[in-house]
């Protein structure tokens, strides 16, 4: 794989304020909330399984239900996102996902299931475009993987959060009343949200300073660039065909992880909370050390494309060893492996996650995300279709596992061969 050498700034960024930081605790917050309505049914599978008598394939497609409406969603709301901008982008996106999350409390039948969940990928799928689309009104190039590695650590926030709190809530009162009481719980961040939020050039609380350094890269185009653009560049299908072969990974591990490990440790839903908490943790401080190592990078004078395809590159070949996962007895070790994977896919994420900020105009991110999100999630939808396959007739993780621990260093390399420099795509 070639490398391009030449150098950048080694200017330090200059303190002029945090107001950008208090934007990415409000996307940590939102991404958080959206990973426990997100993982909910993963850690009641088995419960839903004993209740509803689902098999393997029938909860994979619940799903799959969730990720055809990801995939539809995430394009749509790109493109929502770059036209009405992130605060209202966002606070629809939540609304909707909220509401679906609380109404699961009312499904009774794999079709209510499905519905459900389907109106629930909707939603989530505006998560992303909206945050990624704050985090490149708020942030310059320089400081955009460190902030997004910092609010896509939400998403292990949140996985943590859904052990040590949906259990308990199961336990004393049911089910169906834990959707309830989570999704009533996060209505408040909405509030926030529409009250904080503003574009950094509307906002009183922004210094001048801070202003001129957020605006500190060179000025984009003002026009709206249209889909069929972007669809013709090869640097849109750098970044949608990474999420496509790499976010499937995430998918399985945040449905599939609590059933892995009652399986094939013989947890429940008493004493799987640790290992996941363990996991989550680990992964959060991956996501943060990937955005930290890109940026850091950059600073002390690699290319922004040297920085990013080093950072993914050393995350790439850290998910590798998921393949032993299924052999070890050891419920530790294989905490340890996982843990491992999860935390070098979160650093792989917070770096792919920038590149449409790093290839694109800012009036174009949004869509760029959106095509790359609905690129996962078809990839999420025809992984889970063979993982359910794959659990029905073999009732082994081992295939899978040997998937996941590939697929990364391939797209690293199809990333590269369609993006060498990760140079400004021209889409005027």
């Amino acid at each position: 794989m070639a490398t391009d050498f030449s150098q950048g700034s080694r200017i330090p960024a200059p303190k002029v304020g945090n107001v950008r930081w208090v934007i990415v605790g409000l996307l940590f917050a939102a991404t958080a909330i959206n990973y426990v309505d997100r993982q909910m049914i993963g850690l009641l599978k088995p419960t839903l399984q004993s209740e509803f008598r689902w098999d393997e394939t029938i909860y994979a497609d619940i799903v799959f239900w969730f990720q055809l409406a990801y995939a539809v969603g995430y394009m749509v709301f790109g493109n929502i996102v770059d036209r009405v901008g992130a605060r209202i982008g966002y606070g629809l996106a939540f609304v909707i996902w909220t509401g679906a999350h609380m109404l699961h409390a009312i499904a009774h039948s794999v079709f209510g299931f499905g519905a459900v969940r389907f109106l629930l990928g909707i939603g989530e799928s505006g998560n992303f475009p909206a945050g990624l689309k704050a985090v490149t009104e708020w942030f310059p190039k320089k400081e955009r993987a460190f902030a997004t590695g910092i609010f896509n650590a939400g998403s292990n926030v949140g996985a943590i959060i859904t052990p040590l709190v949906v259990p308990a809530i199961t336990l004393a009162y049911g089910w169906r009343a834990a959707f309830v009481i989570t999704g009533a719980v996060s209505l408040l961040w909405l509030v926030a949200w529409l009250t904080l939020y503003r574009r950094p050039r509307e906002s009183k609380q922004l210094s001048g300073a801070e202003l001129a350094y957020i605006e500190s890269d060179p000025a984009d185009p003002p026009a709206h660039v249209p889909w069929a653009r972007l669809i013709g560049r090869r640097e849109t299908w750098a970044f949608a065909l990474g999420k496509f072969m790499t976010d499937p990974v995430w998918w399985m591990f945040l449905f599939w992880l609590p059933d892995f490990l009652v399986k094939r440790h013989h947890l429940d839903l008493k004493t799987f909370g640790p290992p996941l908490v363990i996991i989550y943790v680990v992964s959060d401080l991956g996501s943060i050390a990937g955005g930290w190592l890109s940026s850091r990078l950059i600073h002390q004078g690699f290319t922004i494309n040297r920085a990013r395809k080093t950072t993914m590159l050393i995350a790439a070949l850290c998910v590798t060893p998921i393949v032993f996962a299924q052999y070890v007895d050891s419920l530790w070790v294989a905490v340890a492996i996982i843990s491992l994977a999860t935390a070098a896919h979160q650093a792989w994420s917070a770096n792919l996650y920038t590149l449409p900020s790093d290839m694109f105009p800012r009036k174009a991110v949004g869509s760029v995300i959106g095509i790359g999100g609905t690129a996962g999630a078809v990839g999420g939808m025809i992984f889970s279709l063979y993982i359910g396959q794959v659990l029905e007739r073999l009732g082994t993780y081992s295939l899978i596992f040997y998937v996941a621990g590939s697929v990364y260093l391939v797209a690293l390399a199809i990333i590269h061969f369609l993006s060498p420099r990760l140079e400004l795509a021209r889409v005027a």
